[in-house]
């Protein structure tokens, strides 16, 4: 007898780079292909990072990831201090909710990795329209970082943003 439950839904990934410099054809981005080998990895289908400039190009990337059905976008960039950091001011008009909490682990996990500049990121994280939207710093040592936080987590809190069972 065959199994006529529905399969369940694709595990789909979105990778979206916040760099003038990159977006430029100035230095090749080394932080966008970590994310998408990071989510394939953990299941994810995963196309190419999206590059783009600082601002409003940031904003426009996650939204058509989230309108194309990704379960995740994963940022990276744009999350310091200078008058270009714009990642958190493009993501938070997309979130429907914060989740605070992501956002603060990834600043302690970077303390306690040795990065006093760590609290320096103001990176967000939340749901937007079913999606969650993480803001990982720009550099190497801070994606890994931050993806050593999101890794024994991510699949079951994307899992149960539609509602999924505990």
């Amino acid at each position: 007898m065959a199994d006529s439950a529905e399969p369940a839904a694709a595990l789909t990934g979105a990778v979206v780079v916040a760099s003038n410099r990159a977006a430029a054809g100035v230095y090749a981005d080394e932080t966008g292909p970590l994310i998408q080998a990071f989510l394939t990895r953990l299941g994810f289908d995963c196309t190419a990072p999206a590059v783009v400039p600082d601002g409003d190009p940031v904003g426009a990337a996650i939204a058509e990831a989230v309108a194309g059905g990704a379960r995740v976008v994963l940022t990276t960039g744009g999350t310091g201090l200078t008058p270009t950091d714009l990642t958190p001011e493009a993501t938070r008009p997309l979130l429907d909710r914060e989740i605070p909490g992501i956002a603060e682990a990834i600043r302690a996990h970077g303390v306690a990795q040795g990065v006093p500049s760590a609290v320096l990121s103001r990176g967000l994280a939340g749901v937007a329209a079913g999606c969650l939207v993480v803001n990982l710093p720009g550099s190497k040592g801070g994606v890994k970082d931050g993806l050593a936080v999101l890794e024994p987590w991510l699949v079951h809190a994307v899992e149960q943003i539609p509602g999924s069972d505990h």
